[in-house]
């Protein structure tokens, strides 16, 4: 199905599934333990032995020798393999460094090893006793503060998220700054953040003849199908992922990593079915992370506070061969200016691979624009949510011509400020106590593109007038099941109890898969498709015409005939949505407006978030308990960004020192006490049929920026350098009373 014209009426808008607050369907699997993840498909394949995997123990240089054995010797060791002994192996298109090192060593961590052995405790003991002679390299590039100094511009080809060139002019910014009556010009900094997800990259790979299947955990299964061929040379067709339920993701698995290919290189040389699970303190380093960021922000406006020159400048780096951060991306789109200027620079560091992770440019560049944008406020004398309102625009800033699909970016910020309490803040910084604690309010703009991706379904009916829906889409834990369900439901004119929804399995038709907040909309939309022209065969076959036929309660209706939908048993479709040039015509994108009151220790410096309120824009929600439950996990990683995860770069030797979950805080509940969603009612028929966005990553973007903006109102300290630990302010809070 082509979607290139808004959507008129079709049987999405009946609304009698979708946008219902529906309990998942897998919920009754994950809370009886009885969902399969990776690595515990025990009942998939017989005989199956354990892999652990050997991380490299420096950053950059070379393997002289690797001394086997001792590990070979070791009780239930079935095989070893390493880079001598693994054949050729091709470089995929979704990493950036070699996921077996040797005799190059790219990163730490970097897997060189892995040995397998019939239980997992045997595997993990030979491990240890695998010796590698290492030539450590001089001059290791780990520090971006000094590298970023004379690193080149970089643009953006990854695709993924809002691109950005390396440098972007629209009138003439340097001038227009120069003149105007009130400037900022500030220096921001975000560090590296690791992905932290509950389940680990774990794998389950066996060989049949020349077949492999990988039971694995990864977002993107098409994307990973494709590069497990092409890494380890086999043809595609050869090659099945599988991958039912996704423990949490935010990114670290959109691509295949080193369990997958190791997992499957590690069952080839056992000649038995192989699981790897890649140990916790080996993610941080060995998988893909959050990169840190520099930024500068220039803002100047006329004393009405109408912003006439705006500047956005990102530096960030990653191995060789990789791509920035794009956190001037939102920048380029989210507010008014006549001249202005983004750009971005890209340091060549020698730490592991920095890759997507939830929100990719927008959650790092937030955390800066919603800080300076509240600085510009503070110094026009305006209240922050009115000046952001002041510099609204209906239209792509940069090209004037694209308007917005649906911006309602004003409305987000005027009920979240009525529902929110923002009159009674002070606007003085450091005014108000409670206690022995500093009480503040701040709030910031959250953005994100909505994004469409072609994406496919397979639909059919039984002799019971069940509906399946098959497709590779993945469930990372958002209710992708649910709202799948839900969408062949409403179309098919059944109950949702009538619904069977198969996912994650490259065997499926092929999804957009997971990730870029485009996972909803458009899977959705790719079974919207399969089930209309499900419904044309149904009318054929019953002798109805497909132009009036209506389909509810199970029943096919078409004049005075009336006939059951398992009458139609045994016939199914496929089809997949694509779109045509809306998305050139029309700038699609998502709106936020955060809220946050923090309160201050005047003795400790201690931050405690009290209570915080999300106002979103996002199209139709398909279910809004799931969506809900999307925003506040976002919201909560925002905290996470704000105050306190910070992956600790060891500068002497190249690696993230803080690399287990007792190192690297992540936020609990007792962080978080309360937390508030409101989706406006409205659907964007530009988007696709179901008239709908996302918000996975929506919640996230700017929700840094108002905590800090909160701590800045309780405290009268501005932190410009991220997280806000109570070392950058207990020095400078206001005298105690």
């Amino acid at each position: 199905m082509k979607f290139d014209t808004p959507a008129g009426e079709n049987p999405i808008d009946q609304l009698k599934v979708i946008g219902k607050p529906t309990d998942r369907i897998d919920g009754k699997f994950k809370t009886t333990g009885t969902a399969p993840y990776a690595y515990e498909r025990h009942d998939v394949v017989a005989k199956q032995a354990y892999g652990y995997i050997v991380g490299s123990a420096i950053a950059k240089g070379r393997i002289n020798a690797v001394d086997l054995a001792e590990a070979k010797a070791a009780p239930g060791v079935l095989a070893i393999v390493t880079a001598d002994n693994a054949g050729k192996l091709v470089k995929g298109d979704f990493n950036t460094a070699h996921l077996l090192g040797g005799p190059d060593i790219e990163h730490y961590h970097q897997a060189v090893a892995l040995v397998v052995a019939e239980t997992f405790e045997q595997a993990r003991a030979a491990a240890a006793l695998v010796r590698v002679d290492y030539a450590r390299a001089k001059g290791g590039r780990f520090d971006l503060a000094t590298e970023i100094k004379t690193a080149p511009l970089k643009g953006d080809s990854s695709g993924e998220g809002s691109a950005a060139p390396a440098v972007d002019r629209v009138g003439k910014f340097e001038e227009a700054f120069a003149a105007a009556p009130v400037t900022i010009d500030a220096n921001y900094t975000t560090p590296d953040h690791s992905h932290a997800m509950m389940e680990p990259h774990a794998t389950i790979a066996a060989w049949y003849g020349d077949r492999l299947t990988l039971w694995t955990s990864n977002q993107m299964i098409a994307w990973g199908k494709g590069d497990v061929a092409k890494t380890l040379g086999i043809p595609k067709e050869n090659v099945r992922l599988i991958s039912p339920y996704v423990g949490g993701g935010f990114g670290g698995k959109l691509f295949v990593r080193a369990d997958a290919i190791l997992a499957a290189l590690g069952a080839r040389a056992a000649g038995r079915p192989v699981k790897v699970a890649l140990q916790r303190p080996l993610i941080a380093n060995n998988t893909t992370h959050r990169p840190a960021t520099v930024q500068r922000i220039r803002i100047g406006a006329d004393r009405q506070g109408k912003i006439v020159a705006i500047a956005h400048e990102s530096g960030s780096g990653d191995l060789p061969g990789g791509g920035p951060e794009t956190a001037v991306s939102q920048t380029r789109l989210m507010y008014a200016g006549a001249n202005r200027l983004t750009s971005m620079r890209l340091a060549v560091l020698d730490l592991p691979e920095g890759n997507a992770m939830r929100a990719p440019g927008e959650a790092p560049g937030l955390m800066a624009l919603e800080i300076a944008m509240d600085e510009m406020a503070e110094k026009l004398g305006m209240d922050p949510v009115a000046f952001r309102i002041a510099n609204d625009t209906q239209v792509d800033p940069e090209h004037p011509e694209r308007r917005y699909s649906q911006r309602q970016f004003i409305e987000c910020l005027n009920q979240g400020a009525t529902r929110f309490g923002w009159n009674r803040r002070n606007a003085r910084p450091a005014q108000v106590r409670d206690g022995k604690w500093l009480v503040g309010m701040g709030m910031a703009a959250g953005f994100r593109n909505n994004l469409l991706t072609k994406s496919a379904a397979r639909v059919g009916i039984d002799g019971k007038g069940v509906v399946t829906v098959a497709t590779d889409m993945t469930d990372i834990g958002t209710g992708t099941y649910t709202i799948i369900a839900q969408t062949a439901a409403e179309t098919m004119g059944v109950s949702l109890d009538k619904v069977v929804v198969l996912l994650g399995d490259s065997d499926f038709p092929a999804s957009c898969g997971s990730g870029g907040q485009w996972g909803a909309n458009n899977s959705t939309a790719g079974v919207y498709a399969a089930c209309m022209k499900l419904r044309e065969a149904v009318a054929q076959k019953l002798g109805f015409n497909s132009a009036d036929a209506t389909f509810a309660d199970g029943k096919v209706r078409s004049g005075n005939r009336t006939a059951d939908l398992k009458d139609a048993a045994g016939l199914f479709a496929e089809d997949h949505i694509e779109y045509g040039d809306l998305g050139k015509k029309y700038q699609q994108s998502t709106f936020a407006g955060h809220f946050v009151e923090a309160a201050v220790d005047s003795y400790t410096g201690e931050t405690r978030i009290r209570r915080m309120l999300a106002v979103c824009a996002a199209g139709r929600i398909l279910n809004p308990k799931s969506a809900r439950s999307q925003v506040i996990g976002a919201m909560t990683m925002g905290a996470g960004a704000a105050l306190m995860e910070e992956l600790a770069v060891d500068t002497r030797f190249g690696f993230f020192v803080n690399h287990d979950l007792a190192g690297y805080e992540v936020p609990v509940h007792a962080d978080i006490p309360h937390q508030e969603v409101v989706f406006l009612d409205e659907v964007d028929p530009i988007s696709s049929p179901m008239k709908a966005k996302g918000v996975g990553e929506l919640g996230i973007c700017g929700v840094g920026a108002a905590i800090a903006n909160a701590v800045y109102n309780g405290t009268g300290v501005r932190v410009r350098d991220y997280p806000i630990t109570l070392d950058k302010h207990l020095d400078r809070l206001p005298p105690l009373i």
